[in-house]
């Protein structure tokens, strides 16, 4: 089980990304999209209108169930791309520390170039 930043190569973009993570990131891209927001507003609504119009109980208990699985899988999409995002920001820092302890210290090192990789890997996510 590692991270899933740590499964990327900085060189390799395209075949980097597992199939859940390409998922997860196509995944990510509909959940913030308005179109999104409209289907699960509408089915929030459609489950409103059957509960208080008396709809039978299978119609309110399917409906419930639907949305609870939306929510798991967006539960699992979302924290996949919020860990790619943290471990990337933490490379990015890591190298911008280093390349500013670098620069205090008067040394010349692999600080600007750990730094690009990190702005690489970024950009990638």
């Amino acid at each position: 089980m590692e991270h899933p930043a740590d499964r990327i190569e900085a060189d390799r973009v395209e075949d980097a990304h597992g199939r859940f993570d390409r998922f997860a990131m196509r995944a990510s891209f509909l959940a913030s999209s308005a179109l999104f927001f409209v289907v699960c507003a509408v089915l929030v609504l459609i489950w409103a209108v059957g509960l208080a119009a008396g709809a039978s109980d299978r119609f309110v208990s399917a409906a419930a169930g639907l949305m609870s699985a939306v929510t798991l899988i967006l539960v699992a999409v979302l924290k996949n791309s919020e860990l790619r995002t943290e471990r990337t920001l933490q490379t990015k820092l890591d190298a911008i520390a280093s390349s500013l302890l670098e620069d205090r210290r008067g040394q010349r090192g692999d600080a600007e170039a750990q730094l690009e990789d990190s702005i690489r890997l970024h950009e990638q996510l």
